[in-house]
């Protein structure tokens, strides 16, 4: 089974442009989330970008948490300036701090600088430029999406190929507990036998009363639905996994009724004899792969 089109949320790309002695560089983060939660970064001056930014980015990513990272590099010797009137007031403020407390130690002129809005560029574009950033900006972001896309698509083709061998795991071990349930029936009639002649002593057990009691007591310990509704469940999961579309919030519902199916296989098997226990101990082996696939589904969009 091939999966073409599940798309892990993980993954990492940049792209970068270069113009008219600046530069622009968007880098994209995304991790796992039950809804797309998108965090933007962006220089000072560049709010009115950032309608354009989130709805591209809404159009080609529908889950995960995501953080877009935009930065501008002036070039050229008028690249960065002082702001001097934001600077002054700082010194301004530092000069009356160290008068009030009597302090001896001048103001840090390289701290000063790192300051906020004391730094600034004068290579920030015009108004007249603006549309034309703006496209330069889109035309970057969707290089960063699509190298994004890339990656998140090849996580998720490793993650279906392990989650298969998880699901082929499943299938073995729940064919082999419906073999194993055959021939636990007799146990049934084996153990109510032993419990009514432990509790009636010599006297005579009613051999057809005992079957039909063990009869009762196998139906309602029967698995044979749970195992064909396991079954089932599987391959539904692995049409998903080989389709497309959002698939995550899908496969972690099947994961669900996948873990009531083995719960309730556990508790109707009974812990005697040497089939008993390997269907408990199969069971069991069912529920770890389970909350193992259940584990990477949270990392499929």
């Amino acid at each position: 089974m091939a999966a073409h089109s599940l798309k892990s949320m993980t993954g990492y790309a940049q792209a970068r442009v270069e113009q008219d002695g600046w530069a622009l560089r968007i880098s994209l983060r995304s991790v796992n989330h039950r809804f797309l939660d998108l965090h933007l970064r962006l220089p000072d001056g560049f709010e009115p970008f950032e309608p354009r930014i989130r709805q591209t980015v809404r159009d080609t990513i529908r889950r995960g948490h995501v953080d877009v990272t935009l930065h501008y590099e002036p070039a050229g010797p008028a690249a960065v300036h002082v702001n001097h009137e934001v600077a002054a007031a700082y010194l301004r403020a530092a000069e009356d701090l160290r008068k009030q407390f009597f302090m001896k130690a001048e103001p840090d002129l390289a701290a000063i600088l790192r300051l906020p809005g004391v730094i600034g560029s004068s290579a920030l574009p015009s108004d007249e430029a603006a549309e034309a950033l703006g496209r330069r900006i889109n035309t970057c972001l969707e290089e960063a999406l699509g190298k994004l896309e890339e990656m998140r698509r090849s996580e998720g083709r490793h993650l279906a190929e392990e989650m298969t061998a998880r699901l082929l795991a499943i299938t073995q071990h729940t064919t082999r507990i419906a073999e194993l349930a055959e021939s636990v029936r007799p146990a049934y009639a084996r153990r109510l036998e032993t419990r009514l002649r432990d509790l009636m002593g010599a006297v005579p057990v009613d051999a057809g009363r005992v079957a039909q009691e063990a009869a009762m007591l196998a139906e309602r310990g029967d698995i044979c639905e749970e195992v064909s509704r396991l079954h089932s469940h599987v391959q539904q999961f692995e049409r998903h996994l080989a389709g497309s579309g959002e698939a995550g919030k899908k496969l972690d519902f099947l994961l669900q009724e996948m873990q009531r199916e083995a719960n309730t296989m556990l508790s109707k098997t009974p812990g005697v004899e040497a089939d008993g226990l390997a269907i408990t101990d199969l069971a069991l082996e069912v529920k770890s792969q389970i909350e193992k696939l259940r584990e990477q589904a949270q990392n499929i969009e």
